[in-house]
């Protein structure tokens, strides 16, 4: 890095010397390529400043006349356009850069906040989502249950019809056997009657109520009978 930085000190003193012994029609293009190098090797403004004194005082320049003092400096100030532009690119960048970082700033606010709501977003979905498998699982259960509950209840319709029906007939036959034991009651009085009837009639009426009253229980029997098989 020394070495270069001798290189391009001794480059432009050998340049500038040129450019004075050229006089106001010189170029200033190995100026600029001077500047140039210097950007390429990193140097800022004040080091070049010193590298163009060091021309100077080795061109024996600073007991010249003013006009080869300002050609030097009109020399010195087209080396630096490079540094120059390189700074004012620098400060762009910098300035771009800033203003990257403020968009990208922007951009990761913006982002977090659509994050935020996408998260939002999905928790309410799983809400949603979970209230509705648990209503699904509710209806299941209340279908079941309710089919249970059908079939319970016609099992037990089932066993109440067959139980009415056990007690009917059971019924039945209670009143089947106390009418048949009151038709033969009848028959028994009446062949009583007939035999009694020549030789007692105080008996044969006492006889008749009793086969009445026998005669009106019969008929209540059968009345119960025709109720209990007249039910649903």
């Amino acid at each position: 890095m020394k070495e270069n930085l001798t290189r391009l000190s001794q480059r432009y003193t050998a340049a500038l010397r040129t450019h004075l012994q050229r006089g106001q029609g010189a170029n200033l293009q190995p100026a600029l390529r001077l500047g140039r190098q210097a950007v390429v090797l990193g140097l800022e403004t004040l080091e070049l400043a010193g590298m163009h004194e060091q021309a100077l005082v080795a061109l024996k320049l600073p007991g010249k006349t003013n006009t080869a003092v300002k050609r030097a400096e009109i020399f010195f100030t087209e080396a630096i356009v490079p540094i120059v532009e390189t700074h004012r690119a620098a400060r762009q960048s910098k300035l771009d850069l800033h203003r990257l970082n403020e968009t990208l700033g922007r951009r990761t606010t913006e982002l977090a906040a659509t994050n935020r709501q996408l998260q939002h977003g999905i928790l309410r979905r799983k809400s949603v989502e979970a209230a509705l498998k648990q209503s699904g699982e509710h209806y299941t259960r209340l279908l079941r249950d309710s089919l249970q509950l059908q079939e319970r209840l016609r099992q037990l319709t089932h066993q109440v019809l067959m139980a009415q029906e056990d007690e009917r007939k059971k019924i039945s036959r209670e009143l089947q056997d106390e009418i048949a034991q009151s038709l033969l009651g009848i028959n028994v009085r009446l062949l009583s009657l007939k035999q009694g009837a020549r030789v007692n009639t105080k008996g044969l009426r006492n006889e008749i109520a009793s086969t009445r009253r026998l005669v009106v229980k019969s008929a209540r029997s059968v009345r119960r009978v025709a109720r209990g098989f007249g039910r649903p």
